[in-house]
């Protein structure tokens, strides 16, 4: 999505603004957390929405039978990263974040067998 701003000033609030409405969806993997802006302003329409990945692509990676993997190998990544190279209170929201998402996965893989 592309969201073009009049001044550059008003770059920084956008994107504030932007993460907190996607991270309140679903938690993103950012280093760093911005600040709630105070008056969440309005998002405008976006003046372009590309689309990055195939369809095929896209329906491949949304297969529970390939995502629940998928996830277990990032969690493992991430807890071997904290471990081993880094420990951080960024790396740390990351592997909650990246749990939350092996458990969601895993129902739904279970969901799928109980059929």
């Amino acid at each position: 999505m592309a969201y073009p701003v009049a001044n550059r000033a008003d770059i920084t609030p956008l994107e504030d603004r932007l993460y907190h409405q996607f991270n309140d969806v679903s938690p993103l993997m950012n280093g760093t957390i911005p600040a709630r802006p105070e008056a969440m302003m309005e998002l405008p329409h976006p003046a372009q929405i590309v689309q990055v990945m195939s369809d095929a692509e896209i329906a491949d990676k949304s297969d529970p039978v390939q995502r629940l993997p998928r996830q277990s190998a990032h969690y493992t990544q991430m807890v071997d990263h904290f471990l081993n190279v880094k420990i951080s209170t960024e790396i740390l929201r990351a592997i909650e974040a990246h749990f939350d998402r092996l458990q969601r996965y895993h129902k739904t893989l279970i969901k799928l067998q109980d059929k």
